[in-house]
């Protein structure tokens, strides 16, 4: 603890500690050893609506109305006097009857080589206004993130909706092509329905991908796989987490690959497994859909440029990422892969 070695004390040192004392823009109490009052400045005779007959003799506790009788700092400051304890930033709350006030306060040992003359010299901030504003402020940021999650849980719901209704027009609808084009929409509609409800239940606006990713699976095998004893999606992944604009765009890659799979890959009731794994890698991160189906030299889904497609590669360059299909033997295997930034254009 820091102590500051003094001369012993002459009238006229005393005399000019007190005038820098009482001149101090700041609130600042010279205590001695016992905590009794040896002078205070001017500015914490205001601060504290203390006067200035109040202060001869004084001792800390029984200044004002009492609202200086804090045990802990008293304890804490006659420790300080010892030598035993340093103050330095300490905050207290102060009742002063009109209200709490919250204060800093930072104390310097004063030791003049006579343990009889050591002294304290106490300095206060008061930052009563700056925690309300910060109290306020944090109120502010709380409620904004209340309504935001709100605003997610309603338009989460508001494309459930939508979703549905689109599902009752697919069971009314005879062309099979508009069968088809209604049940993309749909299942596009469902993944980013399921990054808002994500987005609803995190604080951060961030989304965990391996629920998300499960959910949207979930979903997407239930409004099209019929048996799924035949027919499985298995959704593999690390505890990434990605924010709302990326996951919507993944969430959309997820759907598509999926889709084409359960479209294409299993034909005449084939049984078989879709296998989704995410993979952060540093700063990157993988995407690997992979089936087992009948294979690339029957899979139709890269060959004629459709509106899966190009969706497919859009949001990929979107991502700053790579695509590849290669044939899996058995099945069919999209990797879709975002370097670090420090090996991309390598």
């Amino acid at each position: 603890m820091p102590v500051t070695s003094l001369a012993p004390p002459s009238d006229i040192a005393l005399n000019l500690a007190l005038s820098l004392i009482s001149a101090s823009v700041a609130p600042v109490l010279l205590l001695d050893g016992d905590l009794s009052i040896v002078a205070a400045s001017q500015s914490f005779l205001d601060a504290f609506d203390v006067g200035p007959e109040d202060i001869p003799g004084a001792r800390l506790a029984d200044l004002g109305r009492g609202e200086w009788h804090v045990p802990r700092l008293l304890s804490l400051l006659k420790a300080a006097a010892r030598g035993e304890a340093s103050i330095h930033a300490l905050e207290v709350d102060l009742d002063t009857g009109d209200g709490q006030r919250r204060l800093i306060l930072n104390v310097q040992r004063l030791a003049y080589g006579n343990v009889d003359q050591t002294r304290l010299l106490l300095s206060i901030e008061d930052v009563t206004d700056a925690r309300a504003r910060e109290q306020k402020k944090d109120d502010l940021i709380r409620d904004k993130a209340v309504l935001v999650q709100e605003v997610q849980h309603r338009t989460a719901n508001s494309l459930q909706i939508i979703a549905s209704v689109l599902m009752q027009g697919i069971r009314k609808v005879s062309s099979g092509e508009s069968r088809t084009h209604l049940r993309d929409a749909h299942q596009r509609i469902l993944s980013v329905a399921a990054v808002q409800r994500q987005l609803a239940g995190s604080t951060l606006g961030d989304v965990d991908l391996r629920s998300y990713f499960t959910d949207l699976c979930r979903s997407i095998g239930d409004s099209m796989i019929r048996d799924h004893n035949r027919i499985t999606v298995k959704v593999t992944a690390d505890d990434s987490i990605a924010s709302s604009g990326r996951s919507v765009s993944l969430g959309l890659i997820v759907t598509e690959l999926v889709i084409n799979a359960l479209k294409h890959a299993f034909p005449d009731d084939r049984d078989g497994c879709i296998d989704v794994d995410y993979r952060a890698r540093g700063e990157g991160w993988s995407l690997t859909v992979r089936d087992n189906g009948v294979g690339m030299p029957h899979d139709p889904r890269f060959g004629n440029p459709g509106l899966g497609t190009g969706i497919l590669h859009a949001l990929v360059n979107q991502l700053g990422a790579v695509i590849d299909i290669s044939d899996a033997r058995p099945g069919v295997r999209v990797s879709i892969v975002c370097p670090s930034p420090s090996h991309q254009g390598v």
